[in-house]
């Protein structure tokens, strides 16, 4: 997918919203989970979920840790929640947040199970090792990266803001992404808990899109982070999981998404 197929999604639909697929077994509604294994059970909760959102919604954001916990058929849950959205939401771009950080070809074969076998869109990456975590990711047409940049979570600052050649470090990290990079295949994490940084941000790197965890659950705004991060292509995907996606526990969960969906991140 290129940026302009997904700012047409963007303005079509009048949402910049990605939804997190965190599914946790011990979360899902009883309704679902009655006479089904668990492996069973969370597949049907992410496609009743998918086809709630997805008119509401451009991306879906599959958390791979709630599916590897599952073993061989966590990962088949995954590969077929993946071809879901691909056969009956096309237009989705979906990202595997994997959280990726290695070098060499220990790299390029998580992108190439990534992309490939899983047919992702985009891959979420910690680029603590260097750049040469990320480049085997760059290779791909029509693929992004995702560098986790200011992340959303309270002791980010820890490392994140650490000042080097007098700029905070996750300024460092960005610039030197962008010189490897286009905004046709690197993306960068943001967190919506930093909504006041965006402006500043977004002067410095005004191209590209911004994944944007922590708004609901983790008390991040939509409405702050577009007014300071949009950008001409729209240039943000702003995501939700548990606000979304446990709306409700009961027979009702998948209309209390749809409607949690409504009500976050559209403009």
């Amino acid at each position: 997918m290129t940026t302009d197929l997904l700012y047409s999604e963007i303005k079509k639909k009048g949402t910049m919203l990605c939804v997190g697929l965190d599914t946790d077994y011990s979360k899902i509604p009883e309704c679902i989970k009655a006479g089904r294994s668990v492996a069973d059970a969370v597949l049907e909760f992410n496609r009743r979920i998918i086809d709630a959102t997805a008119p509401h919604c451009v991306a879906f954001k599959p958390n791979l840790a709630f599916y590897e916990y599952l073993g061989t058929e966590g990962m088949a849950v995954l590969d077929r929640t993946v071809a879901h959205i691909r056969d009956n939401h096309p237009g989705q771009f979906i990202i595997a947040d994997a959280k990726r950080g290695d070098i060499g070809n220990t790299a390029r074969m998580y992108a190439k199970s990534l992309f490939e076998t899983f047919d992702f869109d985009a891959v979420t990456i910690s680029p603590y090792m260097g750049s040469e975590t990320v480049t085997p990711f760059l290779e791909f047409p029509g693929r992004f990266a995702i560098v986790v940049a200011l992340s959303s979570n309270p002791t980010s600052f820890d490392f994140q803001d650490a000042v080097k050649d007098g700029k905070p470090l996750y300024r460092v990290v960005m610039e030197k992404m962008m010189e490897i990079s286009t905004p046709e295949n690197m993306m960068f994490v943001v967190g919506a808990t930093k909504a006041r940084m965006f402006k500043e941000i977004r002067e410095f790197c005004p191209d590209n899109f911004f994944l944007v965890p922590g708004v609901g659950a983790q008390g991040g705004s939509a409405e702050e982070v577009i007014a300071g991060g949009a950008n001409s292509k729209g240039g943000l995907l702003i995501n939700s999981s548990r606000g979304i996606i446990y709306s409700s526990s009961g027979e009702d969960f998948a209309e209390a998404a749809k409607a949690a969906a409504l009500r976050t991140a559209s403009f």
